[in-house]
This record gives structure tokens, C-alpha cells and sequence, in this order.
């Protein structure tokens, strides 16, 4: 993982040089290499790598899911949203350069996205590039992470069930690591039956992925998380915790590992081993 972040963090690095106006690139540099986990582009890179790719063909799918995370994380943070100060240990982009700016610094960001990797990829099919983009504006727009954001919002201070859960946390997070994931495999070469079940892998990931983060929201301080804790219980959020209770949520991310170790089975071992890894990555961690 330290291997292939230091690989992103480069090529993010080079994507966004400070340029004019400066300003704009500067906020969009703060939060595109605050650091982070890279749990997404690395994933990316691991799913065209299974399938038996050069993972410099996905380098810039990997950069493109970044960057449009990145924006969501920003616009997250803004005081219309979740109203958070703090991301990443760092304060966050609209407490450093305002609202306005952070508001451009995420729209930026997210157009770049496609448009690095329309540009970026070679070596790729037009074909395969082309379901590529179509993959991660899927994620991105009123059906997907749009959606479990505006689902979310609405449904603050309001009884809300397992299902309607499950619905927010697959469009809002999984959505998008999913595409991560699916990405990779496309322009890798994956085929039909390949693809799918790594899409079939992504979303048990993506879903246990915010599991968890529900599971630390409680029983992690602000310290320890990088970020403020207890925001989902101030702001009487629907939480995997709160619906399920600690210990059931905790069985519910097992069972979701147990899934998505089930769909990587198919492939060779030596080339899985990775992605079954970062799914005990994503499990475990404490962050």
C-alpha cells in the first residue's frame, strides 16, 4: 500500500501543478494531497493488476476516482452540508480559503477528473476508456453518490430504517470505490465475467467501508480519527451503531469481508492477494 500511495501522491502531484490562478490550484492542491489513505486508487490499481494489466494503464483512472473523491470530502465539509472543521488532521478547505473558493476548488476538481483520464490513459482501447469515464459518472451524478448525499441530508433527525440505510451508504461511499475497482479491471483488460465480479467484491467492500466508519465515529476520539467524532450522534444521524447496536454492526462488517473474500475465490491467488488484504485493511483499521 505505502508503495503504490507514494506512486499516486506523485501523479496527483503533477496532475494539479500551482498555476494561475493560483489561488484556485492552491485550494485544490491542499485537499488533493492532504495525505489520506488512498484506499480508492490503490484498490484501482490492484483491480487491473488481477486481471492481468500493467497498473500504469490505470494510474490515471486511479488519479481521476482521487480527485472526485477529494471534491466530495470538500463539498462535505462545507457549513450547507456536514459544516465540519477539520479533515485529514488538517482544517478543512473552506476554513483555509472560504467558501466560495472551496465550493470552485471541488467543481475543479471533479472536471478534471474526467478529463484526466479521457486524456491520461494510453495504451487502452477508446472502447475501454470510454466505459471507464461513463463508470465513474455513474458513481458520481444523481444516482449515485448525489444521491445517498441528498438521501442523507433529508434524512437527518428522521426514523430511518436498515434498508433506507443501506441505500444512503451504497450510493454515498460505495458507489464510488466501486467504480475505483471496476475501473481498474476495464482498463486492465478484464473480461466480462472478471469485471462483474469485481464489482460484485467492490460493493461489499464499499458498503463495509462506511460500516466501519460508523463503528469508529463511536468508539474513536477526534485524535485518533483525524476528523471530528461523534458528528453522526450530534447530529442524530441514522448510523449501522445506532440501527444495529455495536456488536451486531461489528458481526454485519465480518459477514460483508466473509463476501467479498468469497467473489475474489475465483481468481489466482498470487494476483488476489493484495485486494484480499485492503479488504482486511478496510475491516481493521482504525482510522
Amino acid at each position: 500500500m505505502a508503495m503504490k500511495a507514494i506512486r499516486v501522491n506523485e501523479a496527483l502531484n503533477d496532475a494539479v501543478p500551482l498555476r494561475k490562478p493560483e489561488m484556485i490550484h492552491e485550494a485544490m492542491r491542499y485537499s488533493l494531497l492532504a495525505g489520506g489513505k488512498r484506499v480508492r486508487p490503490i484498490l484501482c490499481l490492484a483491480a487491473c493488476e488481477l486481471v492481468g494489466g500493467e497498473d500504469t494503464v490505470a494510474v490515471p483512472m486511479a488519479c481521476a476516482v482521487e480527485m472526485i473523491h477529494t471534491m466530495s470530502l470538500i463539498h462535505d465539509d462545507l457549513p450547507c452540508m456536514d459544516n465540519d472543521d477539520i479533515r485529514r488532521g488538517k482544517p478543512t478547505n473552506h476554513k483555509v480559503f472560504g467558501e466560495e473558493t472551496a465550493v470552485l476548488a471541488g467543481d475543479a476538481l471533479l472536471s478534471l477528473a474526467f478529463e484526466h483520464l479521457a486524456v491520461k490513459t494510453v495504451n487502452v482501447s477508446s472502447n475501454r476508456v470510454v466505459r471507464a469515464i461513463a463508470e465513474l459518472g455513474s458513481a458520481v451524478g444523481s444516482e449515485g453518490l448525489v444521491a445517498g448525499q441528498i438521501v442523507d441530508i433529508s434524512s437527518e433527525g428522521k426514523r430511518v430504517n436498515l434498508s433506507e440505510l443501506e441505500y444512503i451508504h451504497v450510493h454515498k461511499t460505495a458507489k464510488l470505490l466501486e467504480a475505483a475497482v471496476v475501473g481498474g479491471a476495464i482498463v486492465g483488460g478484464g473480461g466480462g465475467n472478471e469485471v462483474e465480479r469485481m464489482r460484485r467484491y467492490a460493493r461489499c467492500i464499499g458498503l463495509l467501508f462506511q460500516v466501519v466508519d460508523d463503528i469508529l465515529d463511536v468508539t474513536k476520539s477526534s485524535e485518533e480519527l483525524g476528523k471530528t467524532a461523534g458528528k453522526d450522534l450530534a447530529t442524530d444521524k441514522a448510523t449501522y451503531p445506532k440501527l444495529m447496536g455495536l456488536d451486531k454492526a461489528k458481526k454485519f462488517a465480518g459477514e460483508l469481508v466473509d463476501k467479498a473474500m468469497e467473489e475474489l475465490s475465483y481468481f489466482d491467488v498470487a494476483r488476489a492477494a493484495p485486494l484480499y488484504h485492503l479488504a482486511n485493511y478496510i475491516a481493521y483499521r482504525q482510522n
